[in-house]
């Protein structure tokens, strides 16, 4: 049986090798389908957006015998019947219910009805208020800390390698995976939060690292390439992830299981939802920044550059010395 030193070893010699750039068409499809896909998600599903973001009212219910979500949501439209009411539970013994923006006797009158409801002594039951132009606050800071990111990641990567090609391909990578990510906490349902923003963040910036250090290995390979190489320059770049492919794997695996543990056994066993909200986010992050940088950003790099007068011209000639041999055969 085949070890995976053996497997990666074969990578790097290129004995085994993963056409990434030469089925790059089969990859952008399949990206442009997901991304396309993404976009359209919150057209059908709408994206949830947590209570720090739309402002309104929550309350929290403790020492619950029974925390039955339906009971609450009840308790709270029988009060306001048009309520848009939103029930989580927070460990064993508590529920989180989320509302619209309620005035001061609605306010009164839900926490009245959540302690009869649950049988609860009044301090059991807390109440909070968000205003809508805290919540304005939050998306706008969102937003520019996002924009600032990307700024920064574009001329960083330009001036590191110094192509604006490779800046333009890490970016696009970039954008696939926030897309994609959002896409998939529509389609679920899952409510996007402060916590879980900066859980984009910090995916987006594994997927800056993973591909910084493919890239590397790219940059590397195609600048040894020579007027005698035997690779074209497609060829280079393909060469390059599959080297770098156990690593990107390993990496990945070692990001999910930890975010994994926190997720399944932290966040949803014990009822932390700050925890629940950002290792969701990295989760699902962490898995479609490994595919962006193998199947996107390296396939969509090497497509750039191929169409360069020179590097076309080497591998016209790469080309033709590779027929020529196998005539000559």
């Amino acid at each position: 049986m085949r070890s995976m030193n053996d497997f990666g070893n074969d990578l790097y010699t290129g004995k085994v090798s993963f056409p990434f750039v030469g089925r790059r068409r089969l990859w952008f499809l399949i990206a442009a389908i997901l991304v396309i896909g993404s976009a359209l998600v919150p057209v059908f599903r709408p994206i949830q957006f947590s209570i720090e973001f739309t402002g309104g009212s929550q309350f929290t219910v403790n020492d619950v015998a029974s925390p039955d979500q339906l009971r609450a949501t009840d308790a709270v439209q029988s009060v306001v019947p048009d309520a848009a009411t939103r029930v989580t539970t927070v460990g064993d013994d508590s529920l989180r219910i989320q509302t619209d923006q309620l005035g001061e006797l609605e306010t009164r009158e839900v926490t009245s009805a959540l302690v009869e409801a649950f049988d609860v002594p009044d301090d059991s039951v807390s109440s909070s208020f968000i205003g809508p132009s805290w919540g304005e606050s939050v998306t706008r800071q969102s937003l520019w800390g996002l924009a600032i990111f990307l700024v920064l990641t574009f001329l960083i990567l330009a001036l590191y390698f110094r192509t604006w090609k490779m800046s333009v391909a890490a970016m696009i990578g970039l954008v696939d995976v926030l897309v994609v990510t959002v896409g998939v906490y529509a389609l679920f349902g899952f409510e996007i939060s402060p916590a879980a923003v900066i859980g984009f963040l910090t995916i987006l910036s594994y997927s800056l690292y993973d591909t910084t250090v493919v890239f590397d290995k790219i940059r590397e390979n195609t600048f040894e390439d020579g007027e005698k190489s035997g690779r074209t320059f497609g060829e280079s770049v393909n060469l390059a992830v599959n080297q770098t492919l156990v690593r990107s794997i390993n990496t990945t695996v070692v990001a999910v299981l930890p975010t994994g543990a926190i997720l399944f056994i932290g966040a949803l066993w014990l009822g932390a939802q700050t925890l629940t909200d950002i290792s969701l986010s990295i989760f699902v992050g962490t898995i479609v920044a490994a595919y962006s940088t193998l199947f996107v950003a390296a396939p969509l790099y090497s497509l750039l550059r191929e169409n360069e007068s020179d590097l076309k011209a080497r591998d016209q000639r790469v080309i033709e010395a590779r027929s020529a041999a196998v005539a000559a055969v």
